[in-house]
């Protein structure tokens, strides 16, 4: 089978590209996604985040054991379903910071990436509920709104961050990021926006789009230095199809490193380690990983303040059936749909905290639940200076890859979070929120000193599920892919995820991926490319 463009990986990257690329009837694009479909109704819903992080619609894997957090081995979701991340996560839409994108330009050499530039594609794609100005649009595909009917301990929890010196703000992704509030929500009409439902789903019934799921790739196909095509595994038959003009890699941060890797394309020492053959020496492929690790404090609360007890199944089936009658209720609700910005490090260019207020305890997987109702306030540093690894612990593809984030390798990285779960639970001592909060219960009021949070860090931190980085945009030695996103020393091979930001943004990371796929859209398609009145 012949194609023009075959996009690998079906997640929001893959999603965006496939759409993009098919608007031009004379152009063939294959779009090929390991995992499954997304028509369950957990997908729909927005509290459905709740299940995915314990397993539902992801691959199953985890870091190999950290060498800075006490030897702990993290539980790391990576999707597996059309749409990828933006079909599990928890919708929210943060951009990040604007000297985020000025540093990939000024620092890594990403010509073309400042904030000016990459602006109009975050806008192309919104449709925003609630603002039409120099920073938001409307119309676009990606629904964004704010949180229907938050309950009142996440107003109080508004009144506390202020109470604590952070002031509000209403929209973090307008002129300043600083501050606390209510997220925008990758949502409409109280359903999740994904990448599927938003940009694939409009573009199926194209005759120039071929969606193939329950596909995995095996290797990309290269021929006198040039990206041929790719061979493809379904029902434990293999084929190789083929790409006439390129092989566009959109599989994540872990995914996309992972196949250059199986394909013979990376750093010579790591491929002969695994036993692979080397076809094109990379050295920076599967390296420059950063992730934003979580922390987080629970408190008991006073009374039935979050959602805990809609677990209850008579709960749960009232709830159920509100949101089915009326779109209202405990499942219209994210469950991380209020938090902020700010900082650990008074000195750094912009906010390097971001708070993230659950509404109940043990929402996420690994994270304790309260007997009681709880209340869990989130605290992930942004701007990690540890760089990990992604690894291949063979060259069979069915082998989960080797995940080091190389948490807290800099001691800078640990000193900001533990500041980060300090000014979390500070948060959660003041006034405001004393009619609603009974008790800190994690990590508890007899932990103090900076030796006990780092141990209790060790015991529970998290990812946030926000890798990046590990096929690095830029002119350096080891950047991966060049500022047009070709893999630098082969033709016809793109890549266009989060694996190409130099750095992680400061921010959850899938409106920052969205916003990739946008750009490499018009890269691919030779358009020009859209940039920004002055702000």
């Amino acid at each position: 089978m012949r194609y023009d463009y075959i996009i690998v990986g079906g997640g929001s990257a893959g999603c965006v590209l496939a759409n993009r690329l098919s608007l031009d009837p004379s152009i063939k694009v294959l779009l090929i996604e390991a995992g499954g479909g997304d028509r369950n109704p957990l997908f729909r819903m927005p509290a459905g985040f709740a299940k995915m992080t314990k397993g539902v619609a992801s691959w199953g894997w985890s870091t190999v054991p950290q060498r800075h957090l006490g030897g702990r081995v993290v539980w790391y979701t990576q999707a597996k379903v059309i749409g990828g991340g933006s079909s599990i996560n928890a919708q929210l839409y943060t951009r990040g910071n604007a000297r985020d994108y000025n540093a990939w330009e000024r620092e890594a050499g990403a010509t073309g990436w400042s904030y000016r530039d990459v602006l109009p594609y975050f806008k192309r794609s919104e449709d925003n509920q609630r603002y039409a100005d120099a920073y938001h649009s409307y119309g676009g595909p990606l629904g964004v709104s704010y949180p229907i009917n938050p309950p009142p301990i996440s107003h109080a929890f508004l009144r506390a961050a202020q109470e604590a010196g952070i002031p509000f703000n209403a929209d973090f992704n307008g002129e300043t990021q600083d501050g606390i509030g209510h997220y925008q929500l990758s949502t409409r009409n109280a359903e999740r926006s994904s990448a599927s439902s938003a940009f694939l789903r409009p573009a199926e019934r194209r005759t120039n789009l071929t969606v193939r799921l329950n596909t995995q790739t095996l290797k990309i196909e290269v021929e006198n230095r040039r990206a041929v095509g790719v061979t493809v595994a379904n029902r434990s038959a293999t084929e190789t199809l083929h790409a006439e003009r390129e092989v566009i890699l959109a599989s994540g941060a872990i995914g996309s490193p992972r196949l250059l890797q199986l394909s013979g394309i990376g750093p010579a020492d790591a491929l002969r380690a695994a036993g692979v053959p080397i076809v094109h020496e990379s050295p920076g492929v599967g390296s420059n990983m950063q992730d934003h690790l979580d922390l987080y404090a629970i408190c008991e609360c006073t009374g039935d303040h979050t959602y805990d007890r809609v677990a209850q199944w008579h709960r749960t089936l009232w709830a159920g059936l509100e949101y089915l009658l009326f779109k209202t209720g405990p499942v219209t609700s994210t469950l991380f749909e209020t938090g902020g910005f700010w900082y650990a490090d008074r000195d750094a260019r912009s906010p390097d905290i971001q708070f993230h207020l659950g509404l109940g305890s043990g929402i996420e997987a690994g994270v304790a639940q309260m007997k009681n109702p709880g209340v869990t306030l989130n605290s992930a540093f942004l701007r990690p200076r540890s760089r990990g690894t992604v690894r291949l612990a063979s060259a069979d593809p069915a082998a989960a890859p080797l995940i080091d984030p190389n948490y807290w390798e800099d001691p800078y990285d640990r000193a900001c979070a533990i500041k980060g779960l300090r000014l979390a639970r500070d948060i959660l001592r003041q006034p405001a929120l004393k009619p609603f909060v009974l008790a800190e219960r994690l990590p508890g009021d007899d932990l103090a000193t900076d030796d006990d949070l780092i141990q209790y860090a060790y015991r529970s931190a998290k990812t946030d599920h926000h890798p990046a980085g590990t096929c690095a945009m830029g002119t350096g030695a080891d950047a991966v892919v060049t500022p047009d996103l070709r893999l630098r020393g082969l033709d016809g091979l793109r890549v266009a995820d989060a694996s190409v930001m130099p750095f992680v943004p400061s921010s959850n990371t899938n409106a920052p991926t969205i916003m990739v796929a946008e750009k490499a859209a018009d890269l691919i398609l030779g358009k020009p490319a859209l940039v920004a009145a002055d702000l």
